[in-house]
């Protein structure tokens, strides 16, 4: 930590109290996810998302992204249906079941543990980037960049209705998309799907919002 001198006492600079608690705070919430994908079973089960499945077809096969993949299901999908995919997570825990997932399917991903508040997405690097139930709004201009021209994002994740009927989870606003801000946020982009609302998936109600966009 640099000191800097200041009313005869030396006192942190404030970039690198920010930089210390930013560290503090990857390493809590790397030790919370560790946790819950460190036990035996799948803590969101192996199938991949619904409405990724549902609108495979509209992809073309190529480089892929999965943002914020956990035990990898969604990564692992797109393996298996040709995608050559990198998987990123701050949890360790997940990835190992990620790469175990993959393997006991007879396909391959890369992974990369990562902080993703900090982690560089190449630019014009991917065909698909795909980002389930993680909201950090400062990615999205990197995602933006990081897909060629004619690549697609495909996107969901919960609205603030669902602080409402969850039962458990987060409820500051900052972790809910707001109405119609996911279409905001892809504004320049070709909406190819799009839906807002509230929907029984997986034997539950949820309230998200999901969108599938095109760069042009």
């Amino acid at each position: 930590m640099v000191l800097t001198a200041g009313n005869s006492k030396l006192t942190p600079k404030k970039s690198d109290a920010t930089v210390e608690k930013k560290g503090i705070k990857m390493r809590s919430d790397q030790k919370r996810w560790d946790e819950r994908f460190g036990r035996e079973e799948f803590a969101f089960g192996k199938e991949a998302n619904p409405f990724l499945k549902r609108h495979l077809a509209l992809f073309t096969r190529g480089k892929a992204l999965d943002i914020a993949a956990g035990e990898g299901r969604n990564a692992v999908f797109l393996s298996q249906h040709g995608f050559d995919v990198d998987a990123v997570d701050i949890s360790k825990m997940g990835l190992i079941k990620a790469r175990k997932l993959a393997e006991e399917m007879g396909v391959k991903i890369h992974t990369v543990c990562t902080d993703l508040d900090t982690y560089p997405i190449k630019r014009e690097q991917y065909d698909l980037i795909a980002n389930f139930y993680f909201l950090k709004r400062s990615l999205i201009p990197k995602i933006k960049k990081g897909l060629k021209k004619g690549g697609k994002v495909i996107f969901e994740t919960y609205i603030l209705e669902h602080r409402n009927i969850a039962t458990s989870g987060p409820k500051q606003a900052k972790y809910f998309l707001r109405p119609n801000e996911l279409l905001n946020l892809f504004d320049g982009f070709r909406i190819l799907r799009y839906r807002e609302g509230i929907f029984k998936e997986g034997g539950r109600k949820k309230a998200i919002a999901s969108l599938i966009a095109e760069k042009i």
